[in-house]
């Protein structure tokens, strides 16, 4: 583990975690890279895409950009809460421990989730991108 690799990689995340804060979805996404692999547990059979169409799986930026401005037409953004917890970083890994809350825009439920994401992609395309 290269002291270069973790002190990029932690710059990554923490410009990620700022551009999520901000909003704007595709400035969130030009952090993804073009192609990738976003996958979430809930299998795509067994959700209906109709009343939480953020909650699948993606594969290219533009689904990312899609991703963000779905959780902005379906929550209230002003009651939405996320606590950053704990960054650990090791080399080029890292993970973000927290907590999101937000209010369903249909019924004002609040809800609360983990996301658990492959930040080693997202830092792998910053890299590639910027040189």
């Amino acid at each position: 583990m290269s002291m270069d690799a973790s002190t990029n990689t932690r710059s990554v995340v923490e410009e990620l975690l700022r551009r999520i804060r901000e909003g704007g979805p595709e400035r969130i996404a030009e952090l993804y890279a073009q192609q990738g692999d976003w996958r979430l547990d809930w299998p795509e059979t067994e959700h209906g895409r109709t009343a939480t169409p953020w909650i699948r799986h993606r594969s290219t930026r533009a689904d990312a950009a899609a991703h963000y401005r779905e959780l902005a037409e379906y929550h209230v953004p002003e009651c939405v809460a996320t606590e950053v917890e704990r960054i650990l970083i090791d080399g080029s890994d890292a993970v973000v421990l927290g907590e999101i809350r937000q209010t369903a825009r249909p019924t004002g439920r609040v809800t609360r989730h983990h996301v658990y994401e492959d930040s080693l992609a997202v830092a792998q395309a910053f890299e590639a991108e910027s040189r």
